[in-house]
C-alpha cells in the first residue's frame, strides 16, 4: 500500500501564525452533537473562551462576520498514514489526525511539538506509531525495520515498548492477504494477548481487519475498535445482526475506512476530483493518488455489505467514526475525509451524524477531552463554512477559514492556492523528443544504454530490506536475459529491470509524447507486471504481463496506468513477483511511440 517515508511538506516554510482574541459573531454553530441557529464564540489564548458570548466585544479582538456561515469543531480524521504534504489536512479543515502505523521519529516529534505548543501550522497527529504484526506481515513491506512478534508471551513487552517510544494506543493486524497472495498474520492467542497488555496499561487496542471473520475475533477478544470494515457483495441478515449485535455488546467502535476501501473497489473520489474549489487546493502530484485506486476495474457492487453494516451499526447506536486511510492508492490527506463525511451520509448516516462522526464521535472514542467539541476550555480547532453541512454535507467543502489552536489558517490556505495556481500557469517543460522508431532500448554487450536518461538498472526489493536477487545479461539482437529470484523478506517483494528516463535517479521526465509502452518479450511462462512511477509519487501504478516460451509483441497504452502523469515519470519498471519463486525472462525492443 503505502511508502512510509518521513517527509517535509511541501509548503513547510510558513511561519505559524499566533492565536488572537477572536469573536465570531452571530453564526451558525454546530457543537459537535447539535446545531444551534444563532451564537457568538470567542477564542482566546489558543482556547474556546466562551461557546456562547453574550457580552460587548473584547478590546483589540478580531471580529468575524458569522451571518450565514456555520462554525464547527475542527474534523478529526480517525484513520490516516501520516508522512507526507503534513501540513495539507489544514487547508481542508482537518485540525487532528489519528494516525494507524507512521516512523517513530515522525511520532516523536509530533509528541514534542504538541507537547511545547509549537503545532498550529499542522493537524495534530495522535498516532499508534508501529504496529503490531508478524515477521513478513502486512506492515512490514513498507521498506523501514519495524519490531515483530509471533506469539502471545511477548505481547506485553512489546506494547511496553511501543508506549515507551510513545504511542497514543494500539493497533494490531490481522490480515491473511487476498486470494493468490497469502500474508503470514497474527494467530489469535497472540491477538488476544495483545489486546489484554494494551488495556492493561490503560491503552486502547483497535484491530486491522479486512474479513468478516477476522474482525468477529477482533470484537470476541475485547478490541475497542476496528480500523476498518471489509468489502464484499452481501452479507446474510442472519450474519449481519450477529455482528452488529456483538460490536453493540462489546462497546466497540467502527472507523469503516469508505475511502480506502472504495479504492479497493476500483472506485474514485469523482466529487472530489470534479470540485474546483477542492483542486484549487491540490497540487497535480496531490491529486495523483486520487486517480490511482488500488482495484483496476470499477466493482461498485464490492460496497454493498459495507454499507449495509454501517446502516445496521448506526441503528444499533454503535460509534461509527470517519476515517480515511488517507496516504493509500485513491486517497489524499484532508481533502478524503469531506469524501468520507459524503459515503457515511451515502451508507445511512444524517448529515448530522456524520459530523458528529467526524468531531465528537471519535474525540470521545479516542479519549480525547480537548477537542472535537465547541465549548468552552476546549482547544480553539474550528472551521467556519458558508452554508448548513447539517442540511447538505457537501457544505463543509465551502471553507471561509480554519483556526488551529486559535491560530488562523489563512496564510496557509492562500500559499497552497498559489501553489496550484503557480503550477497551472508554468508550462512545464517541453516534452521529450522520442526517437523516430520509439526505441529506448539500446542494449549491446558492453552497455544497457538509451537515447536519454540514466539508462537501464536492475531493479529490486533490496533497498527497502528485501532479499530479492537479479541478474542482468545480453542476449544478443537488443535482448537482455533477466534472471530473478524474489524471496521473502519484504511483504510485496519484486526483482526485474527499470528504466530511469531522468538524468539522475527519480528526476522527472516529460514522456507526455509517448501514448504507447511496446516491447517484445518470451520466458517462463509465469506473470509480470510493468510498473509506472511519476512525480513525487512512490507508488508505482502497475499493469500486467505474461512471458510465454515465444516472442510476443506487448502493447500498453499509457493511459491504461492511470493516474500516471507522463509529463513527469521518474521510473518503468519490468517486474517479477510477488510471487515467490525463481524467474526468468527476456525482454527487447522497447519502445515508446507517439501512436
Amino acid at each position: 500500500m503505502l511508502k512510509l517515508l518521513v517527509a517535509a511538506s511541501l509548503a513547510g516554510a510558513l511561519p505559524a501564525m499566533a492565536a488572537e482574541t477572536t469573536l465570531i459573531k452571530d453564526v451558525r454553530v454546530f457543537d459537535g452533537q447539535e446545531m444551534h441557529a444563532r451564537r457568538s464564540v470567542l477564542l482566546e489564548g489558543g482556547k474556546i473562551a466562551s461557546a456562547d458570548f453574550k457580552g460587548k466585544t473584547p478590546a483589540g479582538a478580531k471580529v468575524v462576520d458569522g451571518a450565514g456561515r456555520t462554525l464547527m469543531p475542527g474534523l478529526i480524521d480517525s484513520h490516516t498514514h501520516s508522512f507526507q504534504h503534513l501540513e495539507l489536512p489544514l487547508v481542508f479543515g482537518v485540525t487532528s489526525e489519528l494516525d494507524m502505523f507512521t516512523a517513530v521519529p515522525l511520532l516523536q516529534e509530533m509528541n514534542g511539538r504538541m507537547a511545547r505548543g509549537e503545532n498550529k501550522d499542522r493537524p495534530d497527529i495522535i498516532s499508534a506509531g508501529v504496529l503490531a504484526t508478524v515477521p513478513g506481515g502486512h506492515g512490514t513491506e513498507y521498506g523501514m525495520p519495524i519490531p515483530t512478534l509471533t506469539k502471545a508471551e511477548e505481547a506485553q513487552p512489546w506494547v511496553d515498548a511501543r508506549i515507551a517510544e510513545g504511542s497514543h494506543f494500539i493497533k494490531i493486524v490481522m490480515e491473511p492477504g487476498w486470494p493468490g497472495h497469502p500474508v503470514p498474520s497474527l494467530d489469535r492467542a497472540t491477538v488476544k494477548a495483545l489486546i489484554v497488555a494494551a488495556h492493561r496499561r490503560g491503552k486502547l487496542a483497535l484491530v486491522h481487519i479486512s474479513n468478516p471473520e477476522d474482525a468477529r475475533t477482533a470484537l470476541e477478544e475485547g478490541a475497542d475498535g476496528l480500523v476498518h470494515l471489509f468489502n464484499g457483495e452481501s452479507m446474510t441478515e442472519q450474519d449481519l445482526k450477529s455482528f452488529v449485535k456483538l460490536a453493540h455488546d462489546r462497546k466497540a467502535f467502527v472507523i469503516p475506512t469508505f475511502s480506502v476501501l472504495e479504492s479497493v473497489a476500483g472506485l474514485k473520489e469523482t466529487d472530489v476530483l470534479e470540485d474546483k474549489q477542492m483542486m484549487a487546493l491540490l497540487t497535480s502530484d496531490q491529486i495523483a493518488p486520487l486517480n490511482s485506486p488500488y482495484g483496476k476495474k470499477e466493482m461498485a457492487q464490492r460496497m454493498n455489505a459495507a454499507r449495509s453494516v454501517v446502516a445496521a451499526l448506526r441503528t444499533a447506536g454503535v460509534p461509527v467514526l470517519a476515517g480515511t486511510d488517507a496516504g493509500n492508492g485513491g486517497t489524499q490527506a484532508g481533502a478524503s475525509l469531506h469524501h468520507e463525511l459524503l459515503s457515511l451520509t451515502g451508507a445511512g448516516l444524517t448529515p448530522l451524524e456524520a459530523l458528529r462522526a467526524a468531531t465528537s464521535v471519535p474525540a470521545k472514542s479516542f479519549r480525547l477531552a480537548d477537542r472535537g467539541v465547541i465549548a468552552k476550555g476546549a482547544k480553539a480547532d474550528l472551521v467556519l463554512v458558508e452554508g448548513d453541512p447539517s442540511r447538505d454535507i457537501k457544505a463543509t467543502r465551502n471553507i471561509v477559514e480554519v483556526w488551529k489552536d486559535g491560530a488562523t489558517v489563512s496564510a496557509r490556505r492562500k500559499a497552497q492556492q498559489d501553489l496550484v495556481a503557480r503550477e497551472l500557469n508554468t508550462p512545464k517543460g517541453a516534452p521529450l523528443v522520442l526517437p523516430a522508431d520509439g526505441m529506448i532500448s539500446l542494449f549491446s554487450k558492453e552497455k544497457l544504454a538509451s537515447p536519454f536518461g540514466t539508462g537501464w538498472v536492475p531493479s529490486n526489493d533490496a533497498f527497502l530490506g528485501g532479499k530479492s536477487t537479479v541478474s542482468l545479461e545480453y542476449a544478443g539482437e537488443n535482448a537482455v536475459q533477466v534472471k530473478a529470484s524474489v524471496q521473502q523478506g519484504f511483504a510485496f517483494p519484486w526483482a526485474g529491470i527499470a528504466f530511469v528516463p531522468g538524468s539522475q535517479p527519480f528526476q522527472a521526465a516529460n514522456l507526455s509524447a509517448a501514448k504507447t509502452l511496446r516491447f517484445r518479450v518470451k520466458g517462463d511462462g509465469q506473470g509480470y507486471q510493468v510498473g509506472i512511477m511519476h512525480g513525487s509519487a512512490r507508488i508505482p501504478v502497475y499493469q500486467p504481463f505474461a512471458a510465454g516460451a515465444e516472442w510476443r509483441e506487448v502493447a500498453m497504452p499509457m493511459a491504461s496506468f492511470a493516474g500516471v502523469d507522463t509529463g513527469a515519470i521518474t521510473l518503468i519498471m519490468f517486474n517479477a513477483g510477488p510471487k515467490i519463486g525463481d524467474y526468468q525472462f527476456q525482454i527487447a525492443d522497447v519502445r515508446l511511440t507517439n501512436q
